[in-house]
């Protein structure tokens, strides 16, 4: 058990005006701020947090996180662990498995994974586990934040009934919040501190904490009029992205029977100033994000007797992209060499789920390994982020799976690469020069210029 003391210890409330007491501290940043869950949304807000002047917790469960943020480490590609190492060293940053300490921040942001389970249906246990750790916890004057992506109720249905278990109540001794995270790992515009924070609140008292606490860390707030409505903005943004992927990638299908190449189709869409989003085809839909939370709507829109039919018309074209993939590697290794996916040495680039990161949750990269060995092919990987695959629910099979070594002469020597993952800094015309066929599903290999008879686009 790592028993971290907190960064600074809050004084006891002693005016009776909570809300009053709050906002003070919150402007001389003496409010001390716990975050649950060190993961890729949950350790870039405690250090924003940390950085624009607060004492910071991080709470996580796994002791192999916390030992590395105490000593200094990120365990993320894109998070500088000079920034964690100074923000340790100023002391304004800690990190503990001790939910106990929950009792010494005035702030308890939730940022736990919300997945679907077999059925394609929410699985709360991480927020039920980590709510019912709060309530023994839980005193007069906490605020408490949940930013996981949800379906719209879960903060007024699902937390606040459990929290309201004891004596104290949310607008009278504490404060619920929802605000959606809207983190995108790795994008070297945007992070967490220049991304406006949309806000709901239980009870204006707690919208108006809200939206001050975290109005300190970035550029705007944004107001809801509600929990669910907040819930309910992330949700839009993610089946916007979701829908919208689906479209190019079924206009992707139909456009490649025509001989004509939807990557160009769009570049020369996008010149439009008006009425169009470039959005792009891939192998699939990957994150914790876009393949997951389109489903938490579709579940609880059953509960008022409606079927969200374009949204799983959607889900169904994005989960089908695999499927194409492996496809259209079975038609090119024919078409080429007279050769079955059966014992056909394969090559895939790219194991994250989008390029730069080294995050692979729901990459589509895993279920083309399985799909393609499922089919007599012998595959290897590279990813110059990933050096072995981690553990997964969903590809325990995989798990250790090790990246080859960068060798161009050794690429020879595979029937087909097949690119999933469009990371920067990959010499794509060296293996294009190299290898007998490449299988682009990223447009990765455009600026090639010589070998493009050995390009496929799927």
């Amino acid at each position: 058990m790592h028993k971290i003391a907190p960064a600074g210890i809050p004084t006891p409330f002693t005016s009776p005006d909570l809300a009053a007491d709050l906002l003070a501290r919150i402007d001389d940043r003496r409010l001390v701020i716990g975050v649950i869950g060190m993961g890729y949304v949950g350790l870039p807000l405690a250090l924003t947090f940390a950085n624009c002047g607060f004492s910071v917790v991080g709470f996580d469960i796994d002791g192999a996180k916390v030992e590395a943020l105490n000593a200094g480490r990120s365990y993320i590609k894109h998070i500088d662990g000079g920034d964690v190492a100074r923000l340790v060293a100023s002391g304004r940053f800690s990190a503990t498995t001790d939910y106990d300490g929950l009792t010494t921040v005035d702030a308890i942001v939730v940022c736990v994974p919300t997945p679907l389970n077999s059925y394609r249906e929410p699985d709360m246990s991480f927020i039920e586990a980590t709510t019912q750790a709060i309530l023994p916890r839980l005193r007069r004057g906490h605020v408490v934040s949940l930013e996981s992506t949800t379906y719209p109720g879960t903060t007024a249905e699902f937390m606040r009934p459990i929290l309201e278990q004891g004596d104290l109540r949310s607008g009278r001794d504490f404060f619920l919040l929802f605000s959606p995270e809207r983190e995108d790992p790795g994008n070297p515009i945007h992070n967490t501190a220049s991304i406006p924070k949309v806000v709901g609140g239980d009870g204006a008292e707690a919208l108006e904490i809200g939206c001050r606490l975290y109005g300190t860390i970035v550029p705007r707030t944004v107001a809801t009029s509600s929990l669910a409505t907040a819930e309910a903005v992330k949700l839009t943004e993610n089946i916007f992205r979701s829908v919208n992927i689906a479209l190019v990638n079924e206009l992707k299908l139909v456009f490649s029977r025509m001989g004509i190449d939807v990557w160009e189709v769009i570049e020369a869409a996008k010149t439009k100033p008006f009425g169009f989003m470039p959005f792009y085809p891939g192998p699939g839909l990957g994150g914790h994000c876009i393949p997951i939370d389109p489903f938490y709507l579709t579940w609880k829109a059953r509960e008022y007797g409606l079927s969200t039919r374009f949204i799983e018309l959607a889900g169904q074209v994005n989960t089908a992209m695999p499927l194409v993939v492996v496809q259209a590697m079975a038609d090119a290794l024919n078409l080429r060499f007279a050769k079955s996916l059966n014992r056909s040495k394969l090559l895939i680039l790219g194991l994250a789920y989008k390029k730069n990161v080294d995050d692979i949750r729901e990459s589509p990269a895993l279920e083309l390994i399985e799909l393609l060995e499922a089919r007599g092919a012998v595959v290897d990987v590279y990813d110059p982020f990933i050096a072995e695959i981690p553990p997964s629910r969903e590809h325990r099979a995989l798990t250790g799976r090790r990246s080859v070594a960068w060798d161009l002469e050794a690429f020879a020597h595979y029937d087909a690469a097949l690119i999933v993952t469009d990371h920067d800094g990959v010499d794509y015309a060296g293996l294009v020069a190299a290898s007998r066929l490449v299988v682009d599903t990223r447009n990765a290999t455009v600026a090639c210029t010589e070998g493009r008879e050995r390009i496929v686009k799927a």
